[in-house]
């Protein structure tokens, strides 16, 4: 149906001609419902809608684009002009991507394209983005078909459909060992990737703060639970809240909220900077590369803001009293176990790194490329519920795989408030683990760590879709 109404409106053009200048006032009156003369954001949304155009933001982005006076809505005049500046960006891309210079391209030229966005796909895959574009079903796309899968879309290069499966920054789940997000050059002189940074570390701050209580239930099984006592879901909440009331359940949150903003503004930066080592000078980074950077722009951030996540740990673990606040913590532990004790657990942290980033970045790729093979006839944007699920999926995996290093980790953040004068290695640890409590003790914890995925992801995607309205962020 969309297809039909749009070749009614968008018929076979070359760009700026008088064929399109008639289909702009076809197009432009069955987009303006009520027949003011313009049109407003709430008329092209449900314009795009009947066309099948589902994008999240695109009725506000062409609008605020095209809209000269900033009323808000857009006039025949200003809707031609945005539509011809648009098609000259289009036919310039269309132009650039084919290399044959054969008027059409085809899946060859599409993969090269892709490739040199550091995206590599088989030709079935090439195929299938190339079926989402073709109308006439020469699994070849000629300028009349870019042009109208496009024209009313944003976007004007193949980097869109890329962007639709960049992994998004609010999928916080508490944990900070993913890969960082990738922002292309428009964004980044545009200004909107420190937008998108802060509208992801609010959306962390509040999806973190929401599921503290879980978060330190845990940590408190990580630690305190074993054979000999066992610390159930509801038996430790119900401890936790007996000895400190209500409130907490909230320890160590404070210090959690506060360390995204300098991990994630070291982590993004570090990424940068590895990606310009790791690549030739104006050379597209190639997948293997980008893990290899996001996996050391990680480690970076780890190692400058590690001081913090021990703190964290003793914080969540503290009893009634035992400390006036995170410095009064960092004071004591500087006083009796000096510098060092602020890097304990440091190298299973570092470790965990790898098979947690991997299998998050191979997981997701994974159920990608299965969605990819199914339903990319009509459209290549998977929408929001198959992002979250996918990331959802894709994190889980990732800290399944490296759960038991965070275990290690946390109990050797923890070992000094134990009280214990034997502090164990990172493997003797493990090795004592497995010997008294067998293979699934170093997964002790994982069931509210499971739990708070779900809930950490919707809270997050909220915030950050109320965040980007705040921010003026079209995506």
């Amino acid at each position: 149906m969309f297809r039909a109404l749009r070749t009614l409106v968008l018929p076979d053009a070359r760009c700026w001609d008088a064929d399109s200048e008639r289909s702009y006032q076809d197009l432009f009156e069955s987009l303006d419902t009520n027949k003011d003369g313009r049109v407003d954001v709430a008329e092209l949304r449900v314009g795009l809608k009947a066309m099948g155009i589902f994008r999240q933001g695109a009725a506000q982005k062409i609008v605020s684009s095209g809209d000269q006076n900033k009323d808000g809505s857009l006039d025949f005049n200003e809707f031609t002009k945005y539509l011809k500046e648009h098609e000259k960006k289009l036919w310039l891309t269309f132009k650039s991507l084919d290399r044959n210079n054969d008027g059409r391209l085809d899946a060859s030229e599409i993969q090269q394209s892709l490739a040199e966005l550091g995206i590599d796909v088989n030709r079935k895959d090439a195929m299938k983005i190339l079926q989402s574009m073709d109308i006439d079903g020469t699994m070849m796309v000629d300028w009349n078909e870019w042009r109208e899968h496009f024209l009313l879309r944003p976007a004007h290069n193949l980097e869109e459909i890329i962007r639709h499966w960049k992994h998004s920054l609010v999928l916080d789940i508490g944990e900070s060992l993913a890969i960082p997000d990738e922002f292309t050059e428009e964004e980044k002189s545009s200004g909107i990737w420190w937008k998108q940074l802060v509208a992801g570390a609010m959306a962390g701050a509040v999806s973190r703060t929401g599921t503290a209580p879980l978060d330190r239930i845990k940590v408190f099984m990580q630690v305190h639970s074993s054979k000999t006592n066992q610390i159930g879901l509801v038996g430790g909440l119900r401890q936790m809240v007996t000895e400190g009331g209500l409130r907490s359940l909230w320890r160590g949150n404070g210090i959690n909220v506060l360390k995204i903003a300098p991990e994630t503004a070291i982590k993004f930066m570090a990424y940068e900077q590895y990606k310009k080592l790791l690549t030739a000078e104006g050379k597209k980074i190639e997948t293997h590369k980008r893990f290899m950077a996001g996996s050391m722009a990680g480690a970076t951030a780890q190692t400058a803001i590690y001081p913090m996540e021990v703190l964290k740990t003793r914080l969540t673990l503290r009893k009634t009293g035992q400390y006036a606040g995170m410095f009064d913590c960092a004071k004591r532990i500087l006083r009796k176990e000096g510098v060092k004790a602020f890097y304990k657990g440091y190298v299973p942290n570092l470790i965990g790194i790898i098979p947690y980033a991997g299998i998050d970045l191979a997981v997701y790729e994974t159920l990608k490329n299965t969605w990819l093979s199914y339903h990319t006839k009509d459209s290549t944007n998977p929408g929001v519920l198959v992002l979250l699920g996918c990331g959802t999926i894709s994190s889980t995996c990732g800290q399944l795989a490296s759960y038991p290093l965070a275990l290690v980790r946390t109990r050797m953040q923890a070992q000094a408030s134990l009280d214990v004068s034997y502090q164990p290695s990172m493997t003797s640890l493990m090795k004592n683990i497995v010997a008294k409590e067998g293979f699934f003790g170093l997964y002790r914890g994982i069931l509210p760590n499971f739990m708070k995925v779900i809930p950490a992801v919707s809270i997050s995607y909220v915030v950050y879709e109320y965040m980007k309205t705040g921010l003026r962020i079209s995506k």
